[in-house]
């Protein structure tokens, strides 16, 4: 539970980190892998993690600019890291300016729920785990490598003087 923005600050600054790094592993053919034929591709769930952001915040009385044109996936990898990079980045300037450690004990209305702020926030950071881990999963199956976001992937285990990684 976070007790100041800054403790917010400090844990979205490192999801959003790693998160830019799966983004900036991802081509442009990448984008159009799916989960199953009539599933979200690679490039509609980073689409929606990088949009989502504004709109869930904007739900819970923080200003902050949503994205352009929400609704068509960019064709370039690049363009969707840039615009992840750029949101990301108000996110953590915004709540400094708008919401104050007192901010955080607030209760509102979440999805039919009674929640804190601080709970609220921690809410934003789980969906884009849960979605950082659908696309490196999806990385793996359009061939890429993905990057090792709290661990190293199987390409990596060599390099640390593991013959033989755990399953």
């Amino acid at each position: 539970m976070y007790l100041s923005i800054e403790d917010f600050r400090k844990e979205w600054e490192r999801e959003a980190m790693l998160t830019q790094e799966v983004l900036e592993g991802l081509t442009e053919e990448s984008l159009y892998q799916q989960v199953y034929p009539e599933g979200r591709s690679i490039g509609r769930i980073a689409w929606h993690l990088t949009t989502s952001i504004p709109e869930y915040l904007s739900d819970f009385g923080l200003v902050i600019d949503s994205v352009e044109d929400v609704d068509t996936v960019p064709a370039s990898a690049r363009k969707i890291a840039e615009v992840f990079k750029e949101t990301s980045t108000r996110v953590s300037i915004e709540l400094k300016e708008q919401w104050t450690d007192d901010s955080l004990s607030q209760v509102q209305d979440a999805f039919g729920r009674e929640e804190s702020n601080a709970t609220i926030l921690m809410g934003l950071i789980k969906h884009i785990v849960h979605h950082r881990g659908q696309i490196t999963v999806l990385m793996r199956q359009a061939g890429l490598k993905p990057f090792g976001v709290y661990g190293p992937p199987k390409e990596d285990w060599g390099k640390l003087g593991v013959e033989n990684p755990p399953l």
